[in-house]
């Protein structure tokens, strides 16, 4: 591979040649399965469908209707060609003053205009993947550590750790309380890293949670502020689904929680957000780190330069998010699409009694497929996974990608596809659980017989080893259809 030079010293970097890009795992496997075989309606309907992409495809008509009767917002049009010189030669990091202050009035209204976001502490990033390490590099050293609590979205090892340095920690949640995150959990996991002589820098949160589908509750986060404060760490709150939230309860943000009690070190707080789950817009890169911390907002806008949003982007975001007129419309409808999408997966789902973990939030279900395992193991969740992938055509993510500590929970992905499309997922899954899931013995269930798991590792095992399928980041000149993913 041109690893190692002739005189045996090493040609590429450390980070170039170790796996700390943390992609060999389940979740990106099955990116690699979808990409060799991805479903099409006509032209390969057998095809793998892609339900491991968080991605928003409910509202396009919405943007799509807004672009035609606004074509000002582009400077690449004959409306709004006399802007493309000052937009085009624009450069400076702290972004254009109307893409602040759109996005810092936009953030407020998706948190129901219940706390003020001030356009001088939004910092742009490439998306929140960029958003993540632009913060781990401002708050942690090389070896330093973060609290997370599992489930926690597979794509964090990389975010916070190969470039930075940094490690995750995780705090251990159960399906016994929902997963719900308990100051006796963040006790435990502390004490474990103090003993194991591991500096930990700050807690990270996700709310609404990825792959939970849950809002973190008042509770919750008045008690990981204290904890917080206590042991004098940092909090980052990833809250870029805070506006996919589409029943009862109501999203609250960090922000909120911080301006009910002022005793609260806000200089130890800070919200990573975006546009790629609210807006359905992950291909514009738009990333924002908001910090409380006038240094680390210093810091983070010097080091934003690595990472901007291009001012074409920005002029365009700008002029959309100001219209309010149509945030609200598309706010409140895509709200509804979301509900519909959700409600009918998951009635689907419990007509073969398949149960889901009673979420609000987000563009997935945590599916609950213990009942399905031929072992209480991370192994038989893989076989399990192995086969859905293989056999029923189906590209969800285990639990064990997501650090969970229960097997048998899977990520499902319903947001990026079209109803048909939907309907045929749930069908997949519907005739798979009825022909193997309901046999009183449990050894006999699933898969019908050892032959037939056999050859469903090995056909993906044969996909894993193709040389032609690369990374879900990676550009694949076979599939037309690469894009930037979470």
């Amino acid at each position: 591979m041109g690893y190692v030079s002739s005189n045996r010293k090493p040609l590429l970097s450390r980070k170039a040649t170790n796996d700390g890009h943390a992609e060999n795992c389940p979740y990106f496997d099955g990116w690699k399965a979808y990409y060799s075989d991805p479903f099409h309606a006509t032209q390969n309907p057998s095809g793998v469908i892609q339900m491991g992409l968080a991605e928003h495809q409910l509202c396009f008509d919405l943007v799509q209707e807004w672009l035609v009767n606004n074509p000002e917002a582009s400077i690449c049009t004959k409306e709004g060609k006399d802007k493309f010189r000052d937009i085009a030669i624009f450069q400076d990091y702290h972004g254009l003053p109307e893409f602040r202050n759109a996005v810092a009035k936009f953030m407020g209204r998706v948190r129901g205009d219940k706390v003020k976001f001030d356009p001088d502490r939004i910092v742009m990033s490439g998306g929140a993947t960029g958003a993540h390490e632009l913060i781990t590099f401002c708050l942690a050293d090389p070896g330093d550590a973060f609290l997370v609590p599992t489930p926690y979205y597979p794509g964090f090892d990389r975010d916070l750790c190969w470039r930075t340095e940094a490690r995750l920690l995780p705090v251990v949640c159960h399906s016994s309380n929902n997963f719900k995150v308990t100051r006796k959990a963040l006790e435990e996991a502390y004490a474990k890293a103090v003993e194991a002589n591991i500096t930990v820098k700050g807690l990270l949160l996700t709310n609404p949670s990825n792959p939970l589908g849950t809002i973190l509750d008042r509770d919750t986060l008045r008690e990981a502020m204290s904890f917080i404060n206590e042991k004098n760490i940092h909090l980052i709150c990833d809250e870029i689904y805070a506006a996919t939230v589409f029943r009862q309860p109501d999203f609250i943000s960090i922000a909120e929680i911080i301006e009910e009690d002022q005793e609260y070190n806000r200089n130890l707080v800070h919200i990573i957000y975006s546009l790629s789950k609210d807006m359905g817009f992950p291909g514009f890169r738009v990333g924002i780190v908001y910090s409380y911390n006038d240094a680390v907002v210093e810091c983070s806008r010097k080091m934003s330069s690595f990472g901007l949003v291009s001012s074409q982007t920005q002029y365009l975001i700008a002029s959309m998010l100001s219209d309010d007129q149509f945030i609200g419309k598309f706010l409140l409808e895509s709200a509804e699409r979301l509900a519909t999408r959700h409600n009918d997966f998951t009635d689907g789902l419990r007509q073969v009694g398949i149960k889901c973990l009673n979420g609000n939030a987000g563009l997935f279900l945590w599916m609950d497929l213990r009942g399905l395992l031929m072992d209480s193991t991370v192994e038989a969740e893989t076989a399990l996974w192995r086969v859905i992938i293989n056999d029923v055509k189906l590209n969800v993510s285990p639990g064990s990608s997501f650090h969970c500590s229960e097997p048998g929970w899977f990520r499902v992905c319903i947001a990026n596809m079209n109803e048909e499309t939907t309907k045929l997922a749930l069908a997949r899954i519907r005739e798979f659980v009825l022909r193997n899931g309901n046999k009183p013995n449990r050894k006999e269930k699933c898969w019908q017989s050892d032959l037939r798991l056999r050859l469903s590792f090995r056909r993906m095992d044969d996909v894993l080893r193709s040389p032609c399928i690369m990374s879900p980041r990676s550009p694949i000149p076979q599939s037309p259809l690469v894009r930037t993913r979470t």
